[in-house]
C-alpha cells in the first residue's frame, strides 16, 4: 500500500477535551454531548466521524455513478453516527442515508450499495459496527 497523505490530529482531556490539526486548520474544543451527560455546546467524537465519513462516501458514489454514466451531482447522503451500550460496553452504529435525485429507487440503492463497498471509511467500519445505507 502506497501512503498518498497522512493527517496529524492531536487529541488532549478526552471527550471534554480539545483537539489540532499539524496544519492548524482544525483546533477547537470538544464536549460531551448532554445526552451522555455532558455539558454539550461544542462538537464531539460521533459528529466529527460523520462529518468525515460523508464527503468520503460522497467521493466513492461520485466515482462509481460516473463509470455507470449516473450524474449524482445533486447527490446528498446523512450520515447519523449512534454512540450506544451494548451490555456492560459501548459500541457505535451509523445510518447512511442516500439521497440521489433524477433516478429510481432501486438505482439509487444499487449505487448506495456500490459506494457503501468502494469508500474507505466504509471499509475501515465493515465488521465493526452495523452500518445501515439506506437510499430515501
Amino acid at each position: 500500500m502506497e501512503k498518498l497523505y497522512t493527517a496529524e490530529v492531536t487529541a488532549t482531556g478526552g471527550r471534554d477535551g480539545h483537539i489540532k490539526s499539524s496544519d492548524g486548520i482544525l483546533d477547537f474544543e470538544l464536549r460531551k454531548p448532554k445526552e451522555l451527560g455532558g455539558q454539550g455546546g461544542a462538537t464531539n467524537p460521533e459528529e466529527l466521524f460523520a462529518a468525515a465519513w460523508g464527503p468520503c462516501y460522497l467521493g466513492a458514489l461520485g466515482s462509481i455513478a460516473e463509470r455507470e454514466g449516473v450524474d449524482v451531482s445533486d447527490a446528498n447522503v446523512k450520515v447519523l453516527v449512534s454512540f450506544n451500550k451494548d451490555g456492560n460496553a459501548f459500541a457505535l452504529s451509523a445510518d447512511l442515508d442516500v439521497h440521489i435525485p433524477g433516478i429510481s429507487h432501486e438505482e439509487a440503492q444499487s449505487l448506495a450499495d456500490k459506494a457503501h463497498r468502494a469508500c474507505p471509511y466504509s471499509k475501515a467500519t465493515k465488521g465493526n459496527i452495523e452500518v445501515r445505507v439506506t437510499a430515501v
